[in-house]
């Protein structure tokens, strides 16, 4: 099936850039010329290599939400967690925001996208296109950046060892099933080929032999790859997607502006997210409120130092830099700069990835107020800092997804021309 792709067009998402699809060694992989980003792998048979994956995610999901994932035991007492008592335990607390939060990212969009998957591999891999393709295709595509199920698993391994001075933690297989589906997930992700999987569908690219990138009449579909001439180069209506129905565009709309206003209110969000109580620990009916910095400072003291650079990293280093890395990136934009655009676009992929690693903290505080309810022995309740710091991290998320990397290289095609 690969072969069908040979000369196919294809354009590089972070710059625009255009290439054509060219056969390459299996495991090997093709980046844009311009600005580095990956545009294809070579998977061998990836369709149903790809299938079987996601059958066994969906596999190891239902265990993972079917049995027992930690207990911990104190006194002779025991508490039970599964999979859903984060989340639940957020909402029973008072806090519903952080528990449909947790909810949906760790286990209602991961569902959400190994079903979606199924449901247009299945009849993929019998050579028959699903109804609604481009409708269920696109609703994976955007709920994969918020599927966090590594970010919730180093939570949960940052809580079990926070535990292990309190009290005696007793894994579940539902904790074993949740490691060996973080890495079918994963390997099912990578060895997906959009490419073959939208040969299919029966559209081919469109004749640009008459097109001129120069000329903005190329619309690139940023959902599913699709080129097509846009038909309405002087007006202001949308375009959609022959293929996928996406709502097309040269550039996404009001980038900078919309951008620009996330980083503010991040920044805003920021500020009470380190001043108020993450969470509190009560042991003995006695409890002091904790911050995120009191927090990393208490596990330096009691000599973890490891785990006291993971939080951090995850909760200080991470989101301060993306918002100065964000910011920088949006005034060159508008500064018109051409200094090493390929830079700039990598550090923007890197900002992007690393975004949402720090919902480790959330993922922590709602596994440990729902293991850690003892009663008067022991007890972790959340704190108002964790919503604010929830916020944050959701609208950096945001942020990222509303930047254009593509505008950095506009600059450097009108400095050229």
């Amino acid at each position: 099936m690969a072969d069908s792709l040979i000369g196919e067009i294809i354009a590089c998402h972070e710059c625009d850039n255009l290439h054509h699809y060219e056969l390459i060694p299996v495991g090997a992989k093709a980046n844009c010329l311009h600005c580095g980003n990956l545009l294809y792998r070579h998977v061998p048979d990836s369709l149903n290599r790809t299938l079987a994956l996601y059958v066994a995610a969906l596999i190891l999901f239902i265990i993972a939400n079917s049995f027992p994932f930690i207990s911990l035991e104190l006194s002779g007492r025991v508490v039970e967690n599964i999979l859903f008592s984060s989340g639940w335990a957020m909402y029973e607390m008072g806090m519903g925001e952080l528990g449909i939060l947790i909810f949906i990212t760790s286990i209602l969009f991961p569902l959400i996208v190994i079903i979606g998957m199924l449901y247009l591999l299945i009849p993929a891999s019998l050579g028959k296109v699903a109804p609604y393709v481009g409708r269920v295709y696109s609703l994976v595509n955007a709920l994969m950046p918020w599927s966090l199920i590594g970010v919730f698993m180093l939570g949960v391994l940052i809580g079990i060892v926070k535990l292990q001075d309190l009290a005696n933690v007793i894994f579940g297989p539902a904790l074993l099933a949740l490691a060996f589906l973080l890495i079918i997930y994963t390997a099912a992700r990578a060895s997906f080929n959009p490419h073959e999987f939208w040969v299919l569908t029966g559209h081919a690219s469109v004749d640009l032999s008459n097109a001129h990138r120069e000329n903005k009449n190329v619309l690139n579909c940023h959902t599913c790859g699709f080129l097509s001439i846009d038909l309405n180069l002087d007006s202001d209506e949308d375009q959609h997607c022959p293929r996928c129905n996406s709502v097309l565009h040269h550039r996404k709309k009001d980038s900078i502006e919309t951008t620009w206003a996330l980083l503010v209110a991040a920044m805003v969000m920021l500020i009470p997210a380190n001043v108020y109580p993450v969470m509190t620990v009560i042991r003995f009916g006695k409890g002091e409120p904790s911050t995120i910095i009191s927090g990393i400072l208490h596990l330096i003291e009691s000599g973890m130092w490891g785990l006291a650079l993971i939080i951090f990293v995850a909760s200080i280093i991470v989101p301060v830099t993306k918002l100065f890395t964000l910011s920088f990136l949006l005034i060159s934009v508008q500064k018109k700069s051409v200094w090493r655009p390929r830079d700039r676009t990598l550090l923007y992929r890197i900002t992007e990835i690393v975004g949402a690693w720090s919902m480790v903290d959330i993922f922590l505080v709602g596994l440990l107020s729902a293991l850690v309810s003892l009663d008067a022995l022991s007890t972790i309740r959340p704190g108002i800092g964790a919503i604010f710091f929830a916020a944050a991290v959701v609208i950096t998320m945001f942020a990222a997804q509303s930047f254009d990397p593509r505008l950095i290289w506009d600059n450097v095609r009108e400095k050229e021309q």
